[in-house]
């Protein structure tokens, strides 16, 4: 803990106080002693002070002294790093429903387990979390504006359908367009709450092929990182996925390159799963980081309770040690 560690750190120059203290008691204590030495006649001492001074005699001292510290300390307003959701944030979660998602690599399928690792997510936000949903394959579409409200959400996870190819690049655009229509019903004067994109995919874009295209993946992931939106990509699948075609069966390999690549344009995490709990914990990993935020918060509570103890049996002990009050 250092001083930037404190609300008043100033307050910490008071320990020179118990300090001084603590080698005010010392002093005093030896010039007892040199004192009592000068009485010379030790027989009439055993029978005046047949007991000699005790070790516990200190304690109450010593408790007084400590409690003191930790009561500084409590006043100079230590402070530590909290979790705390966020009451202001757009996400919007795009998912993969091109036909490799189809794919029995992840049980029971990557269709299946995506939904659920999604709706999982969807409940693990924080309540005042605006949360939008977008599926995309050859097109994209917004399936739930921005809300607050799980319950769309979920149940559009609920009826993804599978169609042809895979367009990466709609996926993100049309994402933006979901935040900007939040953005358009903020009133006035207030600014719009700051957005993240999540990007599920299984397989490499096709629509178009390139991904530096006009509507790429990569265009699109520069016009979000201008902006000033994150967005994190998810591949999600094995090497070894396939899918069965018009009695055809299709290799259909996950495209971890080219998810990294957006994530790193945009300021936003790469996450690879390849089971359902693997995708689970990339869920709860940015739930973490995008529903809530690390502040520094009040920590001074716990050392004004033991402060307050110890100094409360510093008065206990001494009143039994010496029955007075030190």
């Amino acid at each position: 803990m250092s001083v930037t560690d404190f609300a008043s750190p100033w307050w910490l120059l008071f320990l020179l106080v118990v300090v001084a203290m603590a080698a005010g008691y010392v002093i005093a204590q030896r010039l007892r002693q040199r004192n009592v030495m000068r009485f010379t006649n030790l027989a009439l001492l055993e029978k005046v002070a047949p007991r000699r001074p005790r070790g516990e005699r200190h304690v109450p001292a010593v408790l007084l002294l400590v409690g003191l510290a930790m009561l500084t300390v409590a006043l100079a307003s230590p402070t530590k790093e909290q979790r705390e959701p966020r009451d202001r944030a757009t996400v919007i979660l795009a998912i993969d429903v091109s036909l490799s998602m189809e794919a029995t690599d992840v049980l029971p399928s990557r269709l299946l387990a995506a939904q659920e690792a999604a709706k999982n997510f969807a409940d693990g936000l924080p309540p005042g979390l605006n949360l939008g949903l977008v599926s995309y394959a050859g097109t994209a579409s917004v399936l739930v504006p921005p809300t607050t409200d799980r319950a769309p959400v979920k149940s559009a996870i609920d009826r993804l359908q599978l169609a042809e190819r895979t367009a990466t690049g709609e996926a993100i655009f049309t994402s933006l367009q979901a935040v900007d229509a939040l953005a358009a019903i903020v009133p006035a004067g207030e600014e719009p709450p700051p957005a993240h994109i999540v990007v599920l995919s299984d397989g490499k874009q096709t629509v178009p092929r390139e991904m530096d295209a006009p509507r790429g993946g990569f265009t699109a992931a520069r016009l979000a990182a201008d902006r000033g939106i994150p967005v994190s990509t998810i591949s999600f699948g094995t090497m070894m996925g396939t899918v069965t075609i018009d009695g055809q069966t299709i290799p259909v390999p996950v495209d971890e390159p080219s998810m990294q690549e957006i994530a790193e344009i945009t300021g936003g995490d790469f996450y690879s799963a390849a089971s359902l709990d693997e995708l689970e914990a990339v869920y709860a990993t940015l739930e973490s980081q995008i529903g809530y935020e690390v502040v520094r918060g009040d920590a001074s509570q716990p050392w004004l309770i033991l402060g307050t103890l110890v100094i409360a049996g510093a008065v206990g002990s001494a009143l039994i040690i010496s029955r007075r009050i030190p």
